[in-house]
């Protein structure tokens, strides 16, 4: 995976993110596998550069955390800006998703929330249902989250603010908690 080079200079840097195609990852377990190789191949003739975390092959056994968790780390990290997890419902995706600190994934079903979920939520990992949702759905969904951006308005700054808390508060104690 091709990592990105950091300047000092920060039009150096704005001029490499201008050229620079912003990374996608994308994940699914046997239930969203067939939708997830669809839209794989959609992202990349749109000019995406995309990262793949699985699963590569269809495996009935497979289980979305095995995917999901790995993909969800690199948008909280920073390592991929946005995410696209698929499982048979999307449900069991944005549960494990929304377990790692930093992210903010939703099941979307609808284009209202592929973008105000962005625009007012900051939300950085769509969640489909593969067995739910037809490709054409899911790729329209998929390009208005992509092109969708966070308005940043105070409101919406102070709610995540509250979020990000809550994960703190909520890391913290599962640190001192007694298994």
């Amino acid at each position: 995976m091709e990592r990105r080079r950091h300047s000092r200079d920060p039009r150096e840097a704005a001029d490499a993110a201008m050229t620079m195609p912003p990374q996608i990852g994308i994940a699914a377990d046997d239930g969203g596998f067939d939708l997830k190789q669809y839209l794989l191949g959609m992202l990349r003739a749109a000019g995406h550069s995309v990262v793949e975390f699985g699963d590569t092959r269809l495996d009935p056994d497979d289980d979305y955390p095995d995917f999901v968790v790995p993909l969800a780390r690199a948008v909280a990290s920073g390592e991929v800006i946005r995410g696209v997890a698929i499982c048979g419902s999307g449900v069991g995706a944005s549960i494990a998703a929304n377990k790692v600190a930093g992210v903010r994934a939703c099941l979307i079903h609808d284009t209202f929330s592929a973008h105000q979920g962005v625009e007012d939520d900051d939300l950085n990992l769509l969640c489909l249902g593969g067995l739910v949702v037809g490709r054409a759905l899911a790729w329209e969904y998929i390009q208005i989250f992509l092109a969708a951006r966070f308005t940043g308005a105070e409101r919406h700054r102070r709610r995540l603010a509250k979020v990000a808390n809550l994960e703190a508060v909520e890391t913290e104690n599962a640190e001192h908690a007694e298994i």
